[in-house]
């Protein structure tokens, strides 16, 4: 018997105690599949074009060993992948393709990703999708689908009826749902006079691109808000009101991203609201400084609190969970193995509640209890259920996982390059 199985049935034993079966936990947290983003592989470069990145997108730093084609992103994936228990899903932008045709954002077709299902098929893997409305020519004067351009808007419209077929593709194929995720960046810099006429045109155009209804054993389309951006400072089209109204009305999952807020407001404290009249969430977890900066996922509280609402409101059959994050001042497969394993943590520490017994107390308007027991359950051993299920997994317990980040580093990602 190893250590890691001793401190683990001595945590089990004391959980046992407050009504709270582990290994139900366990099976329960087997069943949560975090969607990890492939953009932190490679600085949202994709493979479309060597365009700058624009529509407030901005990834800083320049680590050595970014990924610069499909083969090594994959390669890089794999290594994340293999130091996080589960099984899970990979989050993929449409200029992510994979094909050596000159095709552009209204061209793409299901086969210009046929080599990620064939590779998702082998890692046992699902797939997510999201159509790319930034960082291309015809993101002009800071609109896409909303520009009064009706050309800029045809574009755009013709790349998201694309995206969904290729997400219907990626179901089709896997077995399992793509949740196919639209964020566009359109906006003002400084203060408009007109607010109204372009969020028309943006549901219009929303309404095109939705206009085919596609199996929903096979794609969930989704619609994501943002308070503002690099460029879209004083006004956003897409703002949080305009797409849960949209989301509400299209029966549409309503897409929260941590980081697309008032740096005072959290969405964990959306999510019951909208678990009874939405038809769902899909969730970007990512950690704002500040403002939309997308830094890699730590456990903090707002961290724990998504969590926690998640698992006391049994929202996780309503819930998909996405990451969204991208540093390049730091290894990237380390990125991806921080935020995700910190995810599952924080829905761990969240499962391992006696969360009834809790919903008791307050009921009974016992505060007291509520908040003794809710201080408390922060000293208990959940660490030591969390390498057991590392374990169980085959993946590295504790630091061990970034001793195999580093060999990889010495070994793949510092000869890139030479």
């Amino acid at each position: 018997m190893t250590d890691i199985t001793k401190a683990y049935q001595l945590a089990q034993e004391k959980y046992a105690k407050i009504g709270v079966d582990t290994e139900a936990v366990l099976q329960a947290l087997d069943q949560i599949k975090i969607s990890m983003h492939v953009w932190q592989g490679d600085d949202v470069q994709g493979f479309l074009s060597d365009e700058a990145l624009s529509g407030g997108i901005s990834v800083t730093g320049n680590y050595p060993g970014k990924a610069t084609n499909p083969e090594q992103l994959r390669q890089d994936l794999h290594e994340a992948y293999s130091l996080i228990p589960g099984h899970h899903k990979l989050n993929l932008h449409a200029i992510y393709l994979d094909t050596d045709e000159k095709v552009d954002l209204n061209e793409i077709e299901p086969r210009h990703f046929a080599s990620w299902v064939d590779w998702a098929k082998k890692e046992g893997l699902g797939l997510d999708f999201n159509p790319t409305f930034f960082s291309h020519p015809m993101f002009k004067d800071g609109f896409t689908l909303a520009s009064p351009d009706k050309e800029v808007r045809d574009f755009w419209i013709e790349h998201g009826k694309r995206s969904r077929k290729i997400a219907e593709y990626f179901g089709r194929e896997l077995g399992e749902v793509c949740v196919n995720n639209f964020w566009v960046p359109d906006g003002y810099k400084d203060n408009p006079i007109d607010r109204l006429t372009p969020r028309k045109r943006l549901a219009e155009s929303l309404d095109e691109i939705f206009a085919e209804k596609l199996d929903e054993n096979y794609t969930l389309d989704a619609v994501e808000s943002k308070l503002f951006g690099l460029g879209a400072e004083a006004y956003t089209v897409g703002s949080h009101e305009f797409y849960m109204g949209y989301g509400l009305t299209r029966d549409k999952l309503i897409c929260l991203d941590a980081g697309h807020f008032h740096p005072t407001e959290v969405i964990s404290n959306k999510l019951s609201s909208l678990a009874l009249f939405s038809k769902g969430v899909f969730l970007h977890v990512s950690r704002p400084v500040r403002w939309d900066s997308d830094h890699v996922v730590i456990m903090d509280d707002e961290l724990q609190e998504i969590a926690k609402e998640l698992v006391r409101n049994q929202l996780l059959d309503q819930a998909h969970i996405g990451l969204d994050f991208f540093d390049a001042t730091i290894n990237r497969v380390a990125a991806w193995v921080v935020g995700t394993r910190n995810t599952q943590k924080a829905l761990l520490k969240a499962l391992l509640e006696p969360t009834d017994f809790l919903k008791e107390k307050e009921l009974a308007g016992d505060f007291t209890a509520r908040l003794v027991w809710t201080e408390e359950l922060k000293d208990f051993p959940f660490a030591d259920v969390w390498n057991y299920y590392c374990q169980q997994h085959n993946v590295p317990v504790g630091l061990d996982w970034y001793q195999e980040v580093l060999t990889y580093e010495k070994e793949v990602l510092a000869k890139r390059g030479e």
